[in-house]
This record gives C-alpha cells, sequence and structure tokens, in this order.
C-alpha cells in the first residue's frame, strides 16, 4: 500500500517546513542585529530550502493521488479527506501530519512577515540617509507619486553611525 510512501514523504515535508522556519529564524536574527553582510547568505539558504519543499510538493502529490485512489476519493482529495478514510493506525498518522503543516505554515507565514516589515524598513532607513546626503527630500505628490522636493537645509550627521 502507498500509505507507507505518503508517510515518509510527509515526514520529509515537515523536516524541510521545520528547515525554513529555522532559516527565516535566522534571517530575522540577521535582520534585527543588523548584521546585513550575512543576509545574501541567509536568503540564499532559504531559497535552497523552498527548492527542496516544491521538489518534495511534487511527489507528496503523486503520493497523495495514489492513496485517494486506493480509497476510493477523487484524485485530488485533501489530507484531511485522506486521513478520515484512512484505516487505523495511518489515519491518526494522517491527522498528525495535517495539524503539524497546519502549525508549521502559521508559524513560517507570521514569521516571513516579520521579515518583510524588518527589510522594508531597513531599506527605508538606508534610502532616508542616501536622500539626506544627496540634499534632497522625497515626499509625496497629489496623486499619491513619489516626487524630489527642494533642496534641504544643512544638517548634522553623527558620525557615530
Amino acid at each position: 500500500m502507498s500509505l507507507t510512501d505518503l508517510a515518509s514523504v510527509l515526514w520529509r515535508s515537515r523536516e524541510l517546513l521545520e528547515m525554513l522556519l529555522f532559516k527565516l529564524e535566522e534571517e530575522q536574527l540577521l535582520l534585527a542585529s543588523n548584521r546585513s553582510r550575512w543576509l545574501s547568505h541567509a536568503t540564499r539558504e532559504v531559497e535552497v530550502v523552498l527548492d527542496q519543499i516544491r521538489q518534495t510538493e511534487v511527489i507528496r502529490a503523486a503520493y497523495s493521488q495514489d492513496v485517494a485512489v486506493e480509497l476510493g476519493l477523487s484524485p485530488d482529495a485533501s489530507l484531511g479527506e485522506l486521513a478520515d478514510a484512512a484505516p487505523d493506525p495511518w489515519s491518526e498518522l494522517l491527522h498528525q501530519h495535517r495539524k503539524a503543516f497546519l502549525m508549521l505554515t502559521s508559524e513560517i507565514r507570521a514569521l516571513a512577515d516579520v521579515n518583510r516589515d524588518l527589510l522594508t524598513a531597513g531599506q527605508r532607513a538606508a534610502r532616508e540617509t542616501m536622500l539626506a546626503f544627496a540634499e534632497t527630500v522625497e515626499t509625496y505628490g497629489p496623486q499619491g507619486q513619489t516626487v524630489s522636493g527642494a533642496v534641504r537645509r544643512p544638517t548634522l550627521v553623527d558620525e557615530a553611525i
């Protein structure tokens, strides 16, 4: 029965999602501590894990379709539907996988949102700093577009930054 194969690929998917969560947390630590030197490496590692997840997802989909057909379900049955139709002990195992996937994806989504916010704030700060040195100010025009303002007056720069 291909339930064994499906369970194996689900374990692999969970491991990869946990690795993605770890890599996102690493990325967040770098962003929060303003240590941008290694940010490109952390981002590349996230992309590598995402690629592995995509590859595993293709295999999981194939096994899920096989199991669905074996259980008399539609080939596009969800993991919850597979778990409900599977015999014991597979039913409990598939329900546990589903619960773990829901929890992991929720954590990943929240961490990715925080990282995105940190990246946006960092980009905004760098842009404002560059504009200060260029002695111009960017503001918003009446239609919401970005426009350059007049030349700024002299400003003090804290060299300790």
